[in-house]
Formats: structure tokens, C-alpha cells, sequence
């Protein structure tokens, strides 16, 4: 990470803690974990949610939301934040299982995956705006938590980077989508190599009805 003047360090911590309102919140709660999700919209691939438990003290700097941050810094924050967790995981549900289930229920059970692949028990869920069915632990919905919260922050980073990751390995088996440039979503090309080429073994059926005949 680039060295900073003393003046950035400093406005970088008190941003940090802004980020760590909800954390203080329930500071008696042992284990906090946040949880997100990546890929609720793209046309092909999975849904991927991320769980993670920091220490009380955690510092973690340039810790965002992960549609705020470049590739470069979610790839360096996403190898110091499984160094720092107390515990994280992630859960991964397929296209086959979206389109059964529908979207929303898909992820809901990506983010129980998550849950489950924890080490650790978990006291509280600090998630990104939903309430997960299912799930005993108690849970608090935040708008926006990705923006508002250090553990949801870093649980989106490990869904988005783990995500893209699987995306441009599919890439690499389906070449003529394009999946590691759009990681799936319905860019102009993508919807394009979708209708020269037909859907792949990763499309979501549900999504492309109307770009495939």
C-alpha cells in the first residue's frame, strides 16, 4: 500500500471510524460478522456472498464499499482482509440454482453458505439492506452497509474479487462472451455474443429469455 503524508493517515483513520458506527453500536455483541453479496445482476454466472468477522481493533486501511474501490485495491484488500478476519468465508450459488429459485432466493442462500462456512459462530449479522430467512443469529439490515459498515465493507469485497475471480476463469472455457471484461453483466457485447452464439453452460436462462429465440 502507497505511503501516506500524515495528514492522509489521519483523515483516512476518522473515515474508518465513521465506518465503524454500527460496529461500536453493538460492541458487546463478541463477534460481528458482516455480510454482502456480489452478482445479483449479471446475465451468466454465479451469485456470491461474503462473511466476514474482524477483530474489535481491526485496522484496515482504504476499506470501502467495493464498487467505490479499482481492481488493484480490491485485490490487495482482499488478500489483507482474509490475513486480518477472525473468520471468513464465502458462499457461491449457480445459474442452474437462480433460475429455479429465483434471484433473491439464490442469494439468500449464498449468504447462508457464507454463514455456515464460518469458523467462528457469529453473535451478530450486520447485512447489506436485507434480512435473511433462515438464519438464527440475530440480524440488523443496513441501507447502503457497504458504504456504513468495516465488516459489511469487507464482506463485499470477498463476494465482488472471489466473484470475478470465477469469472475470468469461466473465461477462459467460454472465450467468445467476453466473461473477464464484463464478468457477466449485459454490456453491449455480451448481450451481442449471446445472440451470435447462443447461451452457454453458465447463462442464466431466467435473465436472456429475450435475447435468445
Amino acid at each position: 500500500m502507497r505511503k501516506l503524508s500524515e495528514e492522509k493517515l489521519q483523515a483516512e483513520r476518522e473515515r474508518l471510524e465513521r465506518m465503524k458506527e454500527y460496529e461500536y453500536t453493538y460492541a458487546a455483541c463478541p463477534a460481528i460478522c458482516g455480510i454482502d453479496e456480489a452478482g445479483r445482476g449479471p446475465l451468466a454466472g454465479p451469485v456470491v456472498a461474503g462473511a466476514v468477522i474482524l477483530p474489535k481493533e481491526c485496522e484496515i486501511l482504504f476499506l470501502n464499499d467495493s464498487k467505490k474501490l479499482s481492481e488493484k485495491k480490491r485485490e490487495a484488500l482482499f488478500v489483507e482482509i482474509q490475513e486480518k478476519a477472525v473468520a471468513w468465508s464465502v458462499g457461491v450459488v449457480g445459474p442452474d440454482v437462480i433460475d429455479e429459485i429465483n434471484i433473491l432466493q439464490a442469494t439468500y442462500e449464498a449468504m447462508r453458505r457464507a454463514i455456515a462456512g464460518l469458523g467462528v459462530q457469529p453473535d451478530l449479522l450486520l447485512n447489506d439492506a436485507v434480512t435473511i430467512p433462515g438464519v438464527a443469529v440475530e440480524q440488523i439490515p443496513i441501507i447502503k452497509g457497504d458504504a456504513k459498515s468495516v465488516s459489511i465493507a469487507a464482506a463485499s469485497i470477498l463476494a465482488k474479487v472471489t466473484r470475478d475471480h470465477m469469472m475470468v476463469e469461466y473465461d477462459a472455457l467460454f472465450p467468445e462472451y467476453g466473461f473477464a471484461k464484463h464478468k457477466g453483466y449485459g454490456t453491449a457485447d455480451h448481450i451481442r455474443a449471446i445472440r451470435e452464439s447462443g447461451p452457454c453452460p453458465i447463462h442464466r436462462r431466467s435473465f436472456i429469455r429475450k435475447f435468445v429465440q
